[in-house]
């Protein structure tokens, strides 16, 4: 029979499986085995148990095995916070946060990033400045996961002078820094500088990815900034080789909409190689309501009501 330094391995992997695959069955029969092979109290396997479970949205189950737990390291905590972040229960993740300190573990670099995400969740702007602190007391405020996760934190509870504090004091940054700190001025509105550090980021030999182009493409929306948009658009497809996803095509054809390009629009959506999605779907027959385009609107009714008939008669 095996040892049980040669299984746990395996059957760690095979859990990883079913949380990226989110499937439940699969993971109740692993946990049933886990439990016959008597592997399913060894930490790893324990930890693996609770962000499975928390993948498949059975959170009831991972906190149930949380509280088994006779020993709670602090990556186990961090796994139990991050499965409620994850899933929008920020209260929930807070409070395991709280439950946490309470029980005096000490916090390591991949606790802090998932509670500044939950405070951002809930626009908790006081606690996410404690949260500062405690990454800064415990010198973690330069580590990059953590500032990014601050950039993020304070730009979404509208305190756009920290978010670039932290920013500009990074002696790192990744693309998720720079996406970061434009995603906030795009949400709050300023457009000049989203497109300022745009070129910062080109500038610096940065790539840019997904995340940065749909921010740019979101402040070129709003922004009515039409050309600059398809400009836009184009360099991420020619220059760095980005396949557009949906959100990219929704900036796309809301930026279409707002100036009344709606056959420009509807071409794109067309053209598309994946499915459009109902937002999508949704934007260009705003844009139609808006301008009038009802000949527009009558062929995308005819398209959608077309599909839905052919998947009726399968």
């Amino acid at each position: 029979m095996p040892s049980t330094r040669d299984i746990v391995p395996f059957y760690a992997t095979l859990l990883d499986a079913c949380s990226s695959t989110k499937n439940l069955q699969n993971l109740k029969l692993l946990h049933a085995k886990t439990i016959r092979l008597g592997i399913s109290p060894h930490d790893f396997i324990r930890t693996k148990l609770i962000s499975s479970y928390a993948s498949c949205a059975q959170l009831h189950q991972a906190n149930v095995l949380f509280s088994f737990a006779t020993r709670k390291p602090t990556y186990l905590f961090n796994t139990l916070i991050r499965a409620y972040a994850s899933l929008g229960f920020f209260s929930h993740s807070l409070s395991v946060f709280r439950r946490m300190l309470f029980a005096a573990k000490p916090i390591d670099r991949h606790t802090l990033p998932v509670v500044l995400k939950s405070c951002a969740g809930l626009s908790a702007l006081r606690l996410g400045r404690q949260v500062h602190g405690a990454a800064l007391v415990n010198g973690f405020a330069l580590d990059l996961g953590n500032s990014n996760s601050l950039i993020t934190m304070y730009a979404k509870c509208g305190d756009l002078a920290n978010a670039r504090k932290v920013f500009d004091g990074m002696p790192v940054r990744n693309e998720v820094s720079w996406s970061a700190m434009m995603s906030g001025y795009g949400m709050h509105g300023v457009f000049a500088e989203v497109f300022g550090l745009f070129d910062r980021m080109l500038e610096a030999g940065e790539r840019p990815d997904g995340v940065t182009f749909t921010a740019v493409l979101t402040a070129c929306s709003h922004g009515g900034l039409t050309d600059r948009g398809r400009e836009y658009f184009k360099m991420m497809q020619r220059r760095y080789a980005i396949r557009p996803g949906l959100e990219h095509y929704t900036c796309m054809v809301d930026m279409l909409g707002r100036v009344g390009q709606v056959e420009e629009a509807e071409k794109l959506i067309f053209g598309m190689e994946m499915e459009p999605d109902e937002a999508l779907w949704a934007a260009l027959l705003g844009a139609c309501k808006i301008h009038g385009k009802l000949e527009v609107a009558e062929r995308v009714a005819e398209k959608v009501y077309g599909k839905r008939l052919s998947v009726e008669s399968l």
